[in-house]
């Protein structure tokens, strides 16, 4: 058997080079330290940080004219560093990080034990593990995988928990699998996921939304790309889904997903985001009055914290039971569930409304492999829906519930603006600028998918919507929040501060890194909405004013608050989202009245080169906040190089990376300083 390692954006000539290349690379030369402060895995902060990754890897790559078919991880800097830094490093480094979360890690309850699982395991008179595994077979059936080219001994998750210890807990098994080219092989490891779990005493076994659903943005981000084309049985060519005619695919020679093996991490991805929205519509929403835990209802709400007592199985573990330990609804969290369940909504739209539906979703959810909802949840009339836990009505639930308690209990009519909590009875007072400026973002998603635009890498594509009340709503509150951005967060310096008091009326005078962030990424957000100019001229010269005041060559990154430059998952994911926006809206362009340089494309891209080298993958192979990588990014396995860093790069691979038995790659905090 020939083991396929193919990528959707790799051709094989390429994978023959990754397999076969070792390239030295030079540091950032640098003499600024890089230092890991702490080796932990934050689940909210990481995964919202990779998900901008991703958004900052190909899709933006692709945006600038880069040809994808020419990257190679085994060539660093080509075509050019920008080029390869996004469309290789910044893109991969997301998705392996998804993977050892939902499929390797054990950081979390096991997807055989998930209520869909559970469900059709009760009706077909199977045991979960038995219905699971069948359901992988039909799932790779579906998308032209052979079954026995699943990865066994996977991990895969139905929700995450907020926190772990990254480490491995016992030798990876780094031996050779299959053979590659010139010495070069593929590992045990890429195909048997046994030995990268993570120590499950060291987990933080609690729920936050805020760390499950920025799983689920990941999931739902890829699952999109994955799931959103057809592919040729034979060839495994993407095929454009538009031009298949009505009846089964597979009579026509087509199989679901943009290639096999894409297309069937689409399927477990697009399983577990099924299986995790209807744990949290049944199981995860709080009733303030009577605190507890329940299904979704009126004035119910997701809760910031709940801790998890498993049930003692060590091969699929599962609830025992559950506590409220902080029945507070924050923001973060709120934003957090809105924006992925958004995504996820869009993937699985089946209103017969909606003039944009994506033909090949519809394929996926059309009963064969997951199920269609009942004709009754599709129509215009809502008053005749009915209970079902099929993928389009569970995410329809949570989706609204979730936007429902951020007007209820988050959004200030007087203020203009969202607060950062609530106690579930009563409003917080304070607006934090990082977390309304996401906010705004979440709401423009919420706006897309409910409306029936176009959402994941095509968010930002143009399309007649639906005008529905609730995206009109949607759009109402972000324009107040962009425009009491605009009135009450920029100081007369031009920086954004980092909060506002409602109660006091006043605002802070502390300016972070983080709130120059949250407000940039806000006002293009509104921008991007409303298509009113004010908002992008705005971005625009708060990011010119945040890079004059802020980025310091010495350090080779911005300063985050005051002197220091202290990085966290959150700061980094917001650091390249910015520099995304501001390569694909905000750059200078022929139409505007000024040309500020740090807004010049060429200027942008040597920041985020800048920037990714030095604080995410670091000036030596013990600093920067990528903790390791695998060979996506080019760090092959070759027989006698026992090196753990084949490229020459300043990120080792798993098993050479900290810690006894290496560490997983993902992203940890750093602190820069000379």
């Amino acid at each position: 058997m020939k083991w396929k390692l193919g990528r959707r954006t790799r051709s094989a000539a390429a994978l023959s080079a990754v397999l076969a290349c070792s390239v030295a690379v030079t540091g950032c030369g640098s003499e600024a330290q890089v230092k890991v402060t702490e080796y932990s895995f934050d689940t909210a902060g990481n995964m919202f940080a990779y998900a901008e990754f991703e958004l900052s890897g190909e899709p933006l790559a692709e945006s600038l004219g880069a040809d994808l078919d020419v990257l190679d991880a085994g060539k660093p800097d080509s075509p050019t560093a920008f080029d390869y830094i996004a469309g290789i490093e910044s893109y991969e480094y997301s998705e392996e990080a998804m993977y050892e979360v939902v499929e390797k890690s054990g950081l979390g309850l096991h997807l055989v034990n998930g209520p869909a699982v559970t469900e059709e395991a009760q009706k077909a008179g199977m045991k979960n593990n038995e219905l699971l595994a069948s359901r992988f077979v039909k799932m790779a059936d579906s998308v032209g995988q052979p079954a026995d080219q699943i990865q066994q001994n996977m991990y895969p998750t139905f929700i995450e928990y907020s926190a772990g210890d990254p480490h491995y807990v016992q030798k990876l098994a780094t031996d050779k699998f299959a053979d590659g080219e010139d010495g070069a092989y593929i590992p045990k490891i890429q195909v048997d996921f046994g030995t990268l779990r993570w120590n499950r005493d060291k987990m933080k076994k609690q729920l936050i939304p805020a760390a499950y659903g920025g799983t689920m943005l990941k999931q739902s981000l890829w699952a999109g790309d994955f799931l959103g084309n057809l592919h040729d049985s034979k060839s495994d060519e993407e095929v454009d889904a538009s031009t298949a005619t009505e009846g089964p695919e597979g009579d026509q020679g087509l199989k679901l997903g943009v290639s096999s093996s894409d297309g069937m991490q689409g399927m477990i991805l697009t399983e577990e985001v099924w299986n995790k929205l209807l744990f949290v519509r049944d199981h995860l929403f709080y009733n303030p009055s009577s605190k507890s835990l329940g299904t979704l209802a009126a004035g119910a709400y997701l809760p910031h914290a709940v801790d998890v007592e498993e049930n003692g199985d060590k091969d699929f573990p599962n609830v025992k039971s559950m506590s409220v330990s902080d029945g507070r609804s924050l923001l973060q969290d709120q934003w957090l569930m809105l924006w992925p369940a958004s995504e996820f909504f869009g993937m699985t739209d089946q209103r017969s409304a909606n003039p944009n539906r994506n033909p090949a979703f519809a394929r996926v959810f059309d009963g064969d492999p997951f199920p269609a909802a009942p004709a009754v949840n599709t129509d215009a009339d809502a008053s005749n829906d009915v209970a079902s836990s099929d993928p389009y009505t569970v995410s329809r639930d949570v989706l609204l519930g979730v936007f429902d308690n951020m007007k209820t209990r988050h959004w200030n009519e007087k203020a203009g603006a969202f607060v950062t909590e609530s106690d579930g009875d009563k409003q917080g007072t304070t607006v934090d600028t990082f977390q309304a400026g996401y906010t705004i973002e979440a709401l423009r998603m919420f706006e897309r998918a409910i409306d029936g635009l176009p959402v994941g890498y095509a968010n930002g594509d143009a399309a007649e919507g639906m005008g529905t009340k609730e995206g009109a709503d949607a759009k109402a509150m972000l324009v107040k929040q962009a425009d009491f951005i605009l009135q009450s967060l920029i100081n007369k310096d031009g920086l954004a501060v980092d909060s506002y008091d409602t109660a006091k009326g006043e605002a802070s005078s502390k300016t972070t890194l983080q709130a120059q962030i949250g407000a940039i990424r806000g006002l293009t957000s509104a921008f991007l909405a409303t298509e009113d100019e004010k908002y992008r001229d705005a971005a625009r010269k708060l990011y010119t004013t945040m890079d004059e005041k802020l980025w310091d060559d010495g350090l080779k990154a911005y300063k985050t608050s005051g002197k220091d430059a202290k990085y966290d998952a959150f700061t980094v994911g917001g650091v390249s989202a910015v520099l995304r926006l501001a390569l694909s809206n905000l750059k200078n362009t022929s139409e505007d009245t000024d040309s500020p340089k740090a807004l010049d494309q060429s200027a942008i891209q040597e920041r985020y080169v800048t920037f990714f080298r030095q604080v995410v993958d670091g000036p030596t192979l013990e600093e920067g906040m990528q903790a390791s990588e695998f060979w996506d990014t080019g760090d092959v396995y070759k027989e006698g190089d026992d090196s753990g860093n084949t490229d020459g790069d300043n990120v080792p691979q798993l098993q050479k990376g900290h810690g006894e038995y290496g560490i997983a790659p993902i992203l940890l905090p750093v602190s820069v300083s000379k």
